[in-house]
């Protein structure tokens, strides 16, 4: 901040302290609000992104068929659906089909070939997705109200 000094009067050779008065107009900057674009069409997070939620990747890693119970009830599905991946053979059913409500009802880009990918070759890893972006989606967003001067 700065302190503007006003002159009063005398050369400048000899001013003292009681010379100068301080200006009295102060200029302060509020933060302008930020807010987290959470409807965005990616996925927050990269399907790799397990240190962004270790705890849960933890889980997921030591109990998975809890884990991925967990987050489909959480996403608004049956609790025990996961379960049902076993009967799936390659493909697992329930990973690909919760996987590809979430981009639909999230509004995420994406395409079906892909999906099934993240869901045969990265299960574990496709579910900490899933869970990281519920997790995303239901942080309430505030916005402060400020008015510019």
């Amino acid at each position: 901040m700065k302190m503007p000094w006003k002159h009063v009067g005398r050369p400048a050779q000899g001013l003292g302290t009681k010379d100068f008065i301080m200006a009295t107009n102060m200029v302060v900057e509020q933060p302008q609000p930020a807010q987290v674009v959470q409807n965005s069409q990616e996925w927050g997070t990269g399907i790799f992104d397990c240190l962004d939620d270790l705890r849960s990747c933890c889980f997921a890693y030591w109990c998975f068929p809890c884990f991925a119970c967990m987050t489909s009830r959480d996403f608004g599905e049956h609790l025990c659906l996961p379960l049902l991946d076993v009967f799936g053979g390659l493909i697992p059913p329930i990973t690909l089909a919760i996987r590809v409500s979430m981009r639909h009802r999230y509004g995420i880009q994406g395409s079906i070939p892909l999906d099934c990918v993240f869901s045969i070759f990265c299960g574990i890893c496709s579910w900490c997705q899933m869970s990281r972006e519920i997790k995303r989606r239901k942080l309430p967003v505030v916005v402060i109200a400020t008015k510019n001067a």
